[in-house]
């Protein structure tokens, strides 16, 4: 018996040796740590390029039975990424499930070692060489303000308590939008008017969910903008060292 990063007690009737992963960060942890454990993971698990594993449809309507007859050790979730119904489905399959919840950089961490322990992994060397890229991060000199779109029609923007939030603040990029007011900007993903927001200096459009581009995205704001990775602002697994090495950078260049 484990615990899990919503403090729920997971089963384990032995060593784990087969795992199924519905959320993309955590399918290419599992596969950079040992692929021969994942024998299964979502439509949206691109990662590492040429995955070949059965696919159980997506992190928000993962096939249930598909992944009960793949008969997993551990099933590995997220408490953002999936929903609670289809998580107590496999619970009531008789499905052991951890679900992680990281929302920060120092979370990813100590969540991502603590999964990978219960896979049968206490050290992994892709996971220390990408905190030790981190620690090496300088302190920003100065602090910007931005605001980080992740669709259009209609447009939606990241808000507070959200691992991409805390990815830009270790850079020196404060959410505009993370303070919660005014009210409309008290979700985690709120709705916005980009020709009605609070001051920022920046704006970050990354490629995904909504795909910006140079020719989709900037045009509608003021400030200067930033196209970026969202496996590098969103991911948290192997793309956490390349994170920390293209990141600064590519900020700092706008």
């Amino acid at each position: 018996m484990v615990v899990d990063d919503e403090q729920r007690a997971v089963p384990l009737r032995g060593p784990v040796r087969r795992v199924v992963s519905i959320v993309p960060s955590l399918t290419e942890a599992v596969v950079a740590t040992a692929g021969d454990l994942l024998v299964g993971a979502t439509d949206w698990c691109t990662h590492p390029p040429g995955l070949d594993v059965p696919r159980i449809r997506g992190t928000k309507n993962p096939d249930v039975e598909k992944i009960v007859e793949l008969r997993p050790d551990l099933v590995l979730a997220n408490a953002e990424e999936n929903r609670a119904p289809d998580l107590d489905a496999l619970r009531a399959a008789g499905v052991s499930v951890y679900v992680t919840d990281i929302r920060t950089l120092d979370g990813a961490f100590v969540s991502l070692r603590r999964m990978l322990a219960v896979c049968g992994f206490p050290r992994v060397g892709w996971l220390a060489d990408a905190e030790a890229a981190w620690n090496a991060v300088p302190e920003p000199a100065a602090r910007r303000r931005a605001v980080v779109p992740i669709w259009r029609r209609p447009w939606m923007a990241v808000g507070g308590d959200t691992f991409t939030g805390a990815v830009l603040a270790r850079l020196g990029v404060d959410n505009a939008l993370a303070d919660g007011s005014p009210d409309e900007y008290s979700q985690r993903y709120p709705r916005i008017d980009p020709a009605a927001l609070p001051p920022h200096d920046l704006v970050v459009l990354p490629d995904e969910p909504y795909a910006f581009t140079a020719d989709d995205g900037p045009e509608a704001f003021a400030a200067p903008s930033v196209l970026v990775s969202g496996r590098l602002l969103t991911w948290y697994g192997p793309s956490l060292g390349e994170a920390a090495r293209i990141l600064p950078t590519l900020l700092a260049s706008r």
